[in-house]
């Protein structure tokens, strides 16, 4: 009989940690990933994290920490500077687009869509996903908030 508790307790946590895994919102998502070490750091920096945990959707573009070491040298550290919040928030919030946007609705077409910065942000999914000049490394991680779509590079709006 104990066996028979102790199969159904650990069923039921798995369960239950199945649920939670699933009910994760973006930044949840990105931190638990582990490849977004710098992107949260950013996010945190820009005073954006709790937008990310709204009700959304949101569709994020996120670069990983490979992504960010691309940039030149120093790039980072001096984007996190408060002086630079304004700069950041621009930068970041240039990768988030309103709504949930799956790779499947946008297969085969191009499209520009108005980031949540304001600018337009080019995406080419006629032959892979390519946003601006980043390429899409893994599309459509579900969050419950929204999606979040893996990148290689970091976009930069016209600032």
């Amino acid at each position: 009989m104990t066996l028979i508790k102790t199969v159904m307790a650990g069923a039921f946590a798995f369960a239950l940690s199945m649920s939670a895994a699933k009910a994760a919102d973006i930044v949840e998502t990105a931190v638990s990933a582990g490849s977004f070490k710098t992107l949260v750091a950013a996010a945190q920096a820009a005073g954006l994290v709790e937008t990310l945990k709204g009700a959304g959707p949101f569709t994020v573009f996120a670069p990983t920490d490979e992504a960010f070491s691309k940039l030149p040298a120093g790039t980072v550290d001096n984007l996190l500077k408060p002086e630079n919040k304004k700069s950041l928030v621009a930068i970041l919030t240039y990768h988030v687009v309103p709504g949930k946007v799956m790779s499947k609705d946008i297969a085969g077409k191009k499209l520009n869509p108005k980031s949540v910065e304001g600018s337009q942000i080019s995406i080419d999914a006629t032959n892979g996903v390519k946003v601006d000049n980043a390429k899409v490394v893994k599309a459509d991680i579900e969050a419950s908030n929204g999606v979040i779509h893996v990148i290689d590079a970091v976009i930069m709006p016209k600032m």
